[in-house]
């Protein structure tokens, strides 16, 4: 298990997004700034449209802020020609979706070694670490299953598995327990929180569920752009 850092691997400072209108443009987040040490975790909430989804989209370096900067272990990824990001969002980031975003036609130990596919073939430890996460997950026994053969717990816990292949800095999920039902959705709450713990990552989680975001060591809500 790595230990925590006091130091922040994960800089915000003065994030500003905007989008055009047919009227003024909608600022979505203003000023915004955050750090966050490895290990830590925080639950981001708010009303539809307050600018959760457009946080994770720049926090995951899929959407560029109009001004402000991100750093994440030192580096400014928004500095990195395209295929470098590409490269750097791989290695440093992982994804958690609401709706897993499994590829259907890939089995279960395939879909979680779909970020090491950037790389070429996967190697023998990429495939041994997938197996691993998969016991973590309580999926050994479901590797050659194909998504539409699990139930929606069970494909979250795929997606959780493949996020942390690349034993990322960041974990960012969005809406992770939306899909669920309550019981399946704690027991998914509590298996991510503790595989983020035991690999030292970062895990923000934008969430509606009043369960998922008292799991998390810290809350904020996004009120007009900036994060209380």
């Amino acid at each position: 298990m790595n230990a925590p850092s006091t130091s922040p691997s994960l800089i915000v400072k003065n994030l500003s997004k905007a989008f055009p209108t047919a009227g003024d443009p909608l600022r979505v987040l203003s000023d915004l700034s955050l750090e966050l040490a490895s290990g830590d975790s925080l639950a981001v909430v708010g009303p539809s449209g307050s600018g959760k989804s457009t946080l994770l989209q720049i926090l995951g370096t899929l959407d560029r802020p109009d001004t402000g900067t991100v750093t994440i272990d030192g580096a400014d990824p928004f500095a990195l020609a395209e295929k470098e990001l590409a490269q750097f969002r791989n290695q440093k980031i992982g994804f958690i979706f609401q709706d897993h975003h499994l590829l259907p036609q890939l089995t279960v130990i395939e879909n979680v070694l779909v970020p090491a596919l950037a790389f070429g073939k996967p190697s023998p430890t990429d495939i041994g670490r997938a197996n691993d996460l998969l016991g973590e997950v309580g999926l050994s026994g479901r590797l050659g299953h194909l998504p539409g053969e699990l139930s929606g717990g069970e494909r979250e816990r795929v997606a959780i598995a493949r996020s942390l292949l690349m034993q990322p800095t960041l974990i960012l999920a969005d809406e992770p327990t939306g899909n669920l039902d309550r019981k399946t959705a704690d027991s998914v709450s509590e298996l991510l929180l503790r595989l983020q713990q035991s690999v030292g990552a970062i895990l923000i989680t934008v969430t509606h569920s009043e369960s998922l975001a008292s799991a998390m060591a810290d809350r904020k809500e996004l009120v007009e752009g900036r994060l209380v």
